[in-house]
Formats: structure tokens, C-alpha cells, sequence
């Protein structure tokens, strides 16, 4: 289903805020942050929202759990690994994979997560794709996808502004293949790529499903997974970047790695 309109996420708001405190030093580099049910005091939320968002920005590399301190402030985001460019919904079915589900369909404001991987200015509007991947035995994985800003496409790779805008706008609806399913939009990207050369890089970690990820998955809060991070460049430039969420159970996932 499509949402219309610019929105910000519960979620992200959260996380920007903690984001905030990082950068302006209440959180410094090397710091502990309090205990969940101080800081969800401090900052006036459900413990439950505030799991959410430190589970993000721990994914995102600013933050590092460090068994019997807590959650310590990271000074840098870690490196990324290298991988082949192909969608998700192809590489874990073979050929034959899951359905693409489209769930949100938008445009939203930078993170810390998009300003990082895709130099986004603070008031850049990008487009922001959620989507399920689901197969006959249910949803497979979640999928976070968001494009650079129009002007840096419409500079770096027009062909991929072009498809994008054709896809549909958020009041539009959400962009469908030739069967009417949803398509993911590094598929869209590939499609409009077949001059232009693309180059990508992911990172894998173990983590935790978390409460709204996993209701949408189906699946319980605690439910192992697998994060995938994925930034793809045309030259220097990155265009898209995404996250994808395997729980445990999906189908295996072929990894290519490369020096």
C-alpha cells in the first residue's frame, strides 16, 4: 500500500534526536550512554521506541554494545565490504525469488544513515522505498531503499531520475512490474543502467529483528537477522543506498567478495 505525503517517521525522528545529542557533544565519542529507562525518561518516550532507535543507530555504526558497559558512542562509521550488483529479490531466489511488496512509498528528510552514505544535505528531499519481499511461506526480508536527491541524479544518472519519476510519485502510487507486483528500486536502478557503469558496497552484521520490523515481518521482536547495507555509486557519486533485513529462516543469501 502507498502513503501519500512527506512524512518523518516516529522512528527516525527518535533516532535523530539521539543523533543530535552525538554530534553537538552531549554524547561524545568513547561515551556511555544512560540506561534505557533513564534516557526514555530524559527524552520522554516508550522504552519500547526508544529499542527501535538505538537498534538503528547501532546498525548505522554510531553506536557499539559493549557487554557489561551498555551502548558506547563510536567515533567513526566502520568500513563497508564489496559485493555484486543484483537485487535482493533475485539473489535469494535464484531466479525464481520472492514477490517485491511495496509497503511505503515516499519522500523523507536525511538521517544520519542517508547524510553518511548519500552526502545528503540537511534539507535535500529523497525518495524512500519500504518493501517486503514475500514468498509462499511468507515474508522473506525487509527492504529500506532511498535515491539521491533529484539534482544529483538528474546530473549523475538521468536515465535513473527519469525511471523514478515514472515510477510514480508518493501520490501516485507505488511502482509496479509487468504482473502488477511492486519492484525494488535497485531493480529500477539496474534497468536504467545498461550504459552506465555502477559500483557497490555492502556490509553485513547480526542483529536483532526489533518490535515494528518484526511486526511487519511477522515475526517476534527478538528474532535473529541478518543486516545487509548496500551504497551503490555511479563513479564517486553515490545514488542509492538501502538496508535489507533477513530474520533467520529466509532463503540463503550468496555473498561475492572481492579485493
Amino acid at each position: 500500500m502507498a502513503v501519500s505525503g512527506h512524512r518523518r517517521r516516529p522512528v527516525v525522528a527518535l533516532y535523530e534526536r539521539i543523533a543530535d545529542a552525538v554530534h553537538d557533544g552531549t554524547y561524545p565519542p568513547g561515551s556511555t550512554l544512560p540506561s534505557e529507562p533513564k534516557l526514555a525518561a530524559e527524552l520522554g518516550v516508550s522504552r519500547p521506541a526508544l529499542r527501535e532507535a538505538l537498534l538503528l543507530l547501532q546498525e548505522d555504526g554510531l553506536l557499539t554494545v559493549r557487554r557489561g558497559v551498555g551502548r558506547t558512542v563510536n567515533a567513526r562509521p566502520p568500513r563497508r565490504g564489496f559485493e555484486h550488483v543484483q537485487p535482493l529479490e533475485e539473489l535469494i531466489g535464484g531466479g525464481t525469488g520472492p514477490r517485491v511488496r511495496a509497503l511505503l512509498r515516499t519522500l523523507e528528510e536525511p538521517t544520519d544513515f542517508t547524510t553518511q552514505h548519500l552526502l545528503a544535505p540537511a534539507r535535500a528531499e529523497l525518495r524512500f522505498w519500504e518493501s517486503v519481499l514475500a514468498g509462499e511461506a511468507g515474508p522473506a526480508a525487509l527492504c529500506h531503499e532511498w535515491a539521491a536527491a533529484d539534482e544529483v541524479l538528474d546530473r549523475v544518472h538521468p536515465a535513473f531520475a527519469r525511471a523514478l519519476r515514472e515510477c510514480g510519485t508518493p501520490t501516485e502510487g507505488a511502482p509496479s512490474g509487468p504482473a502488477g507486483d511492486a519492484v525494488s528500486m535497485l531493480s529500477v536502478l539496474l534497468g536504467a543502467s545498461r550504459e552506465v557503469a555502477l559500483h557497490a558496497r555492502s556490509g553485513i552484521t547480526a542483529t536483532l529483528l526489533g518490535r515494528r520490523r518484526g511486526e511487519q515481518l511477522g515475526r517476534p521482536a527478538d528474532t535473529p537477522a541478518v543486516l545487509v547495507t548496500q551504497v551503490v555509486r555511479v563513479g564517486d557519486v553515490p545514488v542509492l543506498a538501502a538496508k535489507h533485513m533477513l530474520p533467520t529462516g529466509a532463503p540463503a543469501l550468496p555473498v561475492l567478495q572481492s579485493h
